[in-house]
């Protein structure tokens, strides 16, 4: 049974404190969970996100997408893949729907290039999630928890000093990915308080997959 599960959306949307939250309820339900996240859970990984995120040198927008492919398929077979076939859950911070979203949409790198589909499939070997949890926040507001982030002394990434012009084609992206897939992805209004996402999270997890509330 295919049990991944991406956690998605904008730079400070709440998802990654979300995927801890889910991880550590699905534990308390006695369930085998792994929590991964995209770039850079993986050896390589390591190396491809200073490259991207934090390198002396600024990939340019074709760099950046073949470096966030690379990532995930080295991601795939040396996490995603042996997890599932033990029977875990595998729970994701980021995956394909954030490489369409930043890459594709906000860097402008999808017009008129068909193939760069495939070449997410082919990043995928053949692992799409079950399930993706669409954290959907206003950017003024996402841009304010960036904000609060800095200040408190947590080090931004390239991707979180891009202009809000930026952040809001990434935001538009993952709306239409929500509409033109309804079923896949799980939009929760991560507005809200944090219990009250966790449960909005849990309760989505209770009815896809049929678990005790």
């Amino acid at each position: 049974m295919n049990r991944l599960i991406t956690f998605e959306g904008v730079d400070g949307c709440g998802k990654s404190t979300q995927l801890q939250r889910a991880a550590t309820w699905l534990r308390g339900q006695g369930h085998d969970v792994v929590s991964t996240f995209e770039p850079g859970d993986t050896g390589l990984g390591k190396e491809i996100r200073s490259l991207l995120l934090a390198g002396e040198f600024v990939p340019v927008p074709e760099t950046e997408l073949l470096l966030f492919l690379a990532d995930r398929a080295q991601h795939v077979r040396d996490v995603i893949v042996p997890a599932l076939q033990s029977g875990a859950w595998v729970l994701c911070d980021r995956y394909s729907d954030s490489t369409l979203a930043y890459q594709l949409a906000a860097r402008k790198l999808g017009q008129g290039a068909a193939n760069l589909g495939q070449m997410l499939r082919f990043a995928e070997c053949g692992v799409s999630p079950a399930l993706t949890l669409w954290f959907d926040v206003p950017v003024d507001e996402s841009m304010r928890r960036m904000k609060q982030r800095a200040e408190s002394g947590e080090k931004a990434t390239r991707l979180d000093d891009e202009a809000i012009s930026f952040h809001e084609r990434v935001a538009a992206a993952f709306g239409r990915q929500y509409a033109s897939e309804p079923e896949r992805m799980i939009r929760i209004d991560a507005e809200q308080g944090m219990d009250d996402v966790e449960r909005q999270v849990t309760g989505e997890l209770t009815r896809r997959f049929g678990l005790m509330a």
